[in-house]
């Protein structure tokens, strides 16, 4: 919490749930990242939050920018940002939108199959493609599905069929889970990325860039390196990797630059029992996985919270969401307590929601609306 939102909340007093994001927290983690890995070029990942203050503010900092669809491709645009600082970084993506980009001069598009690089072959002549490898993310707290990525076997073929295609073949991309924990998992990734390298410069391919993805942490319950750890585990795995002949080195953080920028403030609509002798309370927000904290879904990210109430006598709490939806449980099985003096209609917030939250709302699931954002 900074004076700044604090401020913010006691005078502006906005209807409950909300998000406040504070700019200069997001500038300042901007800035860290690029003091600490100054090698790396930063592609913010707009999914992350899709403000265009904070696009805006990224843009004027030097950013460069991870898109995801067509719309955050205009949102980047209507905020002034040039064509050549934005990556297509989506594997899945519609050839019309791919033909769209390309028009408007996108020029850096990731895939991670045949089908993916047939359609960047017909819309995107002589751009510059990296293949997304599959990599480890045991560590993070939202680990990575095999939705996204290949194995290295199969994108060291796919790159040599991208030069063939008319395409050039620039780099491999991997993501190694995010809020990842264990800063381990890069000196894996990247020892794979540098040995395609090397099988690719047998077939005279010579490839650029190495995507690291995301991974940094924001500040949840469970403790955290800095990211002064984090950028060094990093560099210390590239020059481990690939020695003096460094290739272009390309981070896509979103939830480290936005994360502790955002607080999120909430109202205790009920607090209950399921029985007369149950020691456990039932504390529900007006907020819940459905618009704005889907990334409870499976206890994976514990936000802390703070109330009017903290420093009093404290009990066992399940914490719920607002909907008409039995999945709409925050967190049951992890040991949240909340004061016994905590009663309805006192405020919550919930801190370091800056990312994966406004952006994760539905658009009115049970008529409640979209979370609202104030960037202040």
């Amino acid at each position: 919490m900074t004076e700044k939102i604090s401020r913010f909340l006691a005078e502006k007093q906005p209807e409950t749930p909300c998000l406040v994001i504070d700019l200069d927290v997001v500038a300042e983690a901007y800035q860290a990242l690029r003091h600490y890995l100054p090698l790396a070029r930063v592609f913010y990942a707009v999914k992350a939050n899709p403000a265009p203050e904070i696009v805006k503010l990224l843009r004027g900092l030097g950013s460069s920018f991870d898109v995801a669809s067509r719309g955050e491709i205009d949102l980047c645009f209507g905020q002034g940002v040039a064509a050549d600082r934005i990556s297509f970084g989506n594997t899945i993506k519609k050839e019309r939108d791919i033909a769209y980009a390309f028009e408007r001069g996108v020029r850096l598009f990731a895939f991670d199959s045949r089908a993916e690089l047939e359609k960047l072959a017909r819309q995107a002549p002589g751009a510059r493609v990296f293949c997304r490898i599959l990599v480890e993310c045991e560590g993070a707290e939202w680990p990575l599905s095999r939705k996204f990525g290949c194995a290295p076997e199969m994108a060291v073929e796919l790159l040599r069929a991208a030069r063939a295609a008319g395409l050039d073949p620039y780099g491999i991309s991997f993501h190694v889970g995010s809020q990842q924990t264990n800063l381990d998992q890069w000196n894996n990734a990247i020892g794979r990325a540098a040995r395609m390298f090397s099988l690719l410069a047998e077939a005279n391919i010579g490839l650029k860039m190495v995507n690291i993805g995301g991974g940094f942490p924001a500040h949840y319950r469970g403790d955290v390196q800095s990211v002064e750890r984090y950028a060094s585990a990093v560099m210390a795995a590239i020059t481990r990797h690939f020695g003096n002949d460094l290739p272009e080195i390309i981070v896509e953080p979103g939830r480290s630059v936005v994360g502790d920028a955002g607080i999120i403030e909430s109202e205790v609509v009920l607090i209950s029992r399921k029985a007369q002798d149950e020691e456990k309370r039932w504390v529900y927000l007006d907020i819940g996985k459905f618009n704005g904290l889907a990334e409870t879904m499976d206890e994976s990210i514990k936000y802390r919270l703070t109330t009017p109430a903290d420093g009093g006598p404290c009990g066992p709490t399940v914490i719920a969401g607002p909907t008409c939806d039995s999945a709409d449980i925050l967190y049951e099985r992890t040991d949240y307590q909340l004061p016994l003096a905590l009663k309805v209609g006192d405020k919550v917030k919930i801190l370091s929601t800056g990312a994966y939250t406004s952006s994760y709302a539905s658009v009115g699931f049970n008529g409640f609306a979209p979370l609202k954002t104030y960037c202040i």
